[in-house]
């Protein structure tokens, strides 16, 4: 048996970029700084240090959602990870990548968190859920053009 759930809390390193496959199933990715606590060896102060996470997101909530996201916005996203891998220039390249099933607002204008994901939370609104869009593999083209190296 496997386990590949992963949750994060953070906030947005850029602006959300949405996209379409050929097929015309919205995709938005996303990017989110988690910030990692450690000591500093050196100087004995506990520093913070960054880790950017690469996040997409299928379907009509991530283009709904894509309306409301924007560089700094603090969220938690609950998702799972995927590797995927492609050549480019004859250069093998790689990534790992959440999945994002589920994102809840951690700050907002009225100071309460919203969710948005196919589980209503008591924390707040969550619209319907959308229905399933099939996920494209990572054997697809889909990444290909998107990959910025």
């Amino acid at each position: 048996m496997s386990i590949n759930r992963v949750i994060i809390s953070g906030n947005l390193t850029r602006d959300p970029e949405l996209r379409s496959t050929a097929s015309g199933l919205p995709v938005l990715g996303f990017g989110v700084a988690v910030n990692d606590r450690r000591k500093n060896q050196q100087t004995g102060e506990w520093e913070d240090y960054p880790n950017f996470i690469d996040c997409t997101m299928f379907g009509a909530r991530a283009e709904s959602l894509s309306r409301f996201l924007s560089k700094g916005t603090k969220v938690a996203i609950e998702g799972k990870l995927r590797w995927s891998q492609w050549e480019r220039e004859g250069q093998k390249r790689s990534k790992i990548e959440v999945i994002v099933d589920e994102l809840e607002f951690m700050s907002s204008r009225d100071g309460g968190g919203q969710s948005y994901g196919s589980q209503p939370s008591s924390g707040g609104y969550a619209p319907a859920p959308a229905a399933a869009a099939p996920m494209p593999d990572a054997s697809s083209s889909v990444y290909d053009e998107d990959i910025p190296f």
